[in-house]
């Protein structure tokens, strides 16, 4: 399997396996948006909620960019998948992450967090890479990509939940952890997750691209605005499992 980029913007192409650029899969926590800064303890605001740190604002950005690229993919599960646990991880990936976005946008609303409206460009890669599958490639592939990828999460999110001291913040990581939880579990019960490759993507050091996203401003200087998904985001609440089966 070779591993493959296209300079910093880590667009992803399939060369007859799944290629996953190293540097994407590790590039902050997985979720595809660069810091801040290197100050993460660093009080930006003091709302009532609790103070908000530089690392707790830039969880919240995460979450949401982590939500728009794992739906799409949940729902090209229901489309592409073929066979039953390929469709179900689906249905949870839209789900979940449905229901994980809500949270998010009302806590960062409260917050005065901006939000990004796209997927980082690592993430769009993923997407990509995935669209351009089919029949069992795309089965493998999703799986393998999902788990190597919430599988990185986790320890972000366990750092954020032991760490902050906003009560918004720390119910997001909560619902963020039991959302990456169930995704982990969908996914390794296709049967179909490259386990050796999930291990290559934890143990390897990240090399990070300098120029990948222009961070949102510090909480202080933005406007209180709530952002909601552009017309050509797919992220919005969706029937439940039961409804659609």
């Amino acid at each position: 399997m070779v591993l493959v980029s296209r300079k910093a913007a880590g667009t992803l192409f399939v060369g007859g396996a799944l290629s996953l650029t190293l540097g994407s899969l590790l590039y902050p926590a997985m979720l595809g948006v660069q810091k801040v800064s290197g100050a993460p303890e660093r009080v930006i605001a003091t709302p009532a909620t609790g103070p908000l740190t530089e690392a707790d604002r830039d969880f919240v950005v995460e979450v949401r960019s982590a939500g728009l690229w794992e739906y799409s993919v949940g729902q090209m599960a229901l489309r592409k998948g073929t066979t039953k646990a390929v469709r179900i991880a689906g249905e949870h990936l839209i789900d979940g992450r449905a229901s994980l976005d809500a949270s998010c946008r009302r806590v960062a609303g409260r917050l005065v967090i901006t939000l990004p409206n796209r997927p980082s460009p690592q993430q769009q890669g993923f997407v990509a890479t995935l669209n351009a599958d089919s029949g069992k490639r795309f089965d493998a592939d999703m799986a393998t990509l999902v788990r190597a990828a919430d599988g990185q999460v986790l320890p972000t999110i366990a750092s954020v939940r032991t760490t902050t001291r906003n009560s918004l913040v720390r119910a997001l990581a909560d619902q963020a952890n039991d959302t990456d939880l169930d995704d982990l579990t969908v996914v390794e019960k296709t049967g179909l997750v490259d386990f050796a490759q999930v291990l290559v993507q934890e143990t390897t050091a990240p090399t990070l691209p300098a120029q990948d996203i222009t961070p949102p401003p510090p909480v202080a200087t933005q406007p209180h605005v709530v952002l909601t998904p552009p017309a050509n985001s797919t992220l919005s609440p969706s029937p439940s499992a039961a409804e659609r089966r």
